[in-house]
């Protein structure tokens, strides 16, 4: 019997092309990745939450006597003010939350021998850190989306219940107010009444060089807040005298519509007004304010710079924080947290510090917002040096 000889084909394997095995080195995120960011948003979000309700509880036993004074409505209290006062409350001590979350995940991490694991296996702490700062990455775009475009609107609604139940001393009016409202142009009110937007004894002056033109007086002007453009005024009970060379002419008339280069916000400022503004809308203040010779705006320069310090310190509160509390301690969790509390709470207070120089001593505001964030970056790098390698 002849014996047959099967030769069995060994299948082909198709070799991965180059592009593919080059791919996989260069993923961006990787499980562990996740893992961190998952850890750091969650905990983030669980600060945040833990903090305001104790904030709430202890804003509310202080202002609950006098909002009841005032007979505040409860779904004023609940809408109005807390659903406002908790995202302000978030975005402003942003930072705070993020310095707290850090230390605490990552203690955690350190304490179950999680961050030697991965030193073992063969990653760097700077790998370490890339979680960390797409983490805070996220967290510094929505504390700058809020804070410019969000937080603005909906202060509005907590400031105005603010004036009409807890504090009831804003200043509602202004007298002898004087602003350049173009070109040689120049606005006067005797007395001005914020709520009913409306001045008395309305003067508007045009030069033309160091000469007179054109001049116009009126018993009152008011605001037209239904006009969908802004600037519309009418003025009542005028008379306007134009000067052409040696002659004038006078016109008188009762009522009429104007478009002025001023609005209610430019007459009178008022505590807590630059908040309201959303970033462009304050950018574009500011410079209206300073073309007009304003002094008194500090405060709404100091709010426009702090929104882009605010977010770019999550960066660097992440860095340090990360490095403190990498490291396996014996003295646990309580004291990296005490070292990170005490951290974040210096930062704080030298931001308060240094914009108190802006508003009562003429510091250039923004220096005075950048330079808790620049202090701070070099301790961040020094501190980042000594971590664990």
């Amino acid at each position: 019997m002849r014996h047959i000889k099967l030769k069995l084909k060994r299948p082909k394997i198709r070799k991965k092309s180059k592009l593919f095995q080059l791919s996989i080195p260069f993923k961006l995120i990787t499980k562990l990745d996740w893992y961190i960011i998952k850890k750091f948003l969650g905990t983030y979000i669980f600060s945040i939450i833990l903090i305001i309700s104790i904030a709430v509880v202890f804003d509310f036993n202080e202002n609950m006597d006098k909002m009841m004074d005032h007979n505040a409505p409860w779904k004023a209290i609940i809408f109005d003010y807390y659903m406002n006062f908790i995202p302000y409350f978030a975005n402003l001590f942003s930072q705070l939350f993020v310095f707290i979350s850090v230390i605490f995940f990552t203690t955690k991490l350190a304490e179950h021998s999680e961050i030697i694991a991965m030193f073992s296996s063969g990653v760097s702490f700077k790998r370490i850190l890339r979680p960390y700062m797409i983490s805070a990455g996220i967290i510094a775009l929505a504390t700058y989306g809020m804070g410019a475009y969000v937080i603005p609107r909906s202060s509005t609604k907590r400031l105005e219940f603010t004036e009409k139940y807890i504090r009831r001393q804003q200043t509602n009016f202004a007298s002898n107010v004087q602003l350049e409202v173009g070109k040689g142009v120049i606005a006067y009110i005797e007395n001005y009444q914020r709520e009913e937007k409306t001045g008395m004894n309305f003067s508007l002056d045009q030069f033309n060089g160091k000469k007179l033109v054109s001049h116009l007086t009126a018993s009152s002007i008011s605001y037209d807040s239904t006009y969908t453009k802004k600037n519309r005024w009418t003025i009542h009970h005028y008379m306007i005298r134009q000067l052409v060379g040696m002659r004038e002419k006078i016109t008188h008339g009762e009522k009429k519509t104007m478009i002025i280069n001023m609005q209610p916000t430019d007459i009178l400022i008022v505590k807590g007004q630059e908040q309201e503004l959303k970033t462009p809308e304050l950018k574009r203040y500011i410079i209206r304010q300073k073309e007009r010779g304003f002094a008194n705006i500090q405060s709404f320069e100091l709010e426009y710079y702090r929104r882009y310090a605010i977010p770019f310190a999550a960066f660097i509160l992440t860095l340090i924080g990360a490095s403190l509390s990498s490291r396996k301690t014996k003295g646990g969790m309580g004291l990296s947290l005490g070292i990170g509390l005490a951290l974040s709470f210096s930062y704080i207070l030298f931001q308060s510090l240094s914009s108190s120089f802006a508003i009562n001593g003429n510091f250039p505001p923004m220096i005075a917002v950048w330079i808790p964030n620049i202090i701070y970056a070099f301790i961040a790098f020094f501190v980042y040096k000594e971590g664990p390698k």
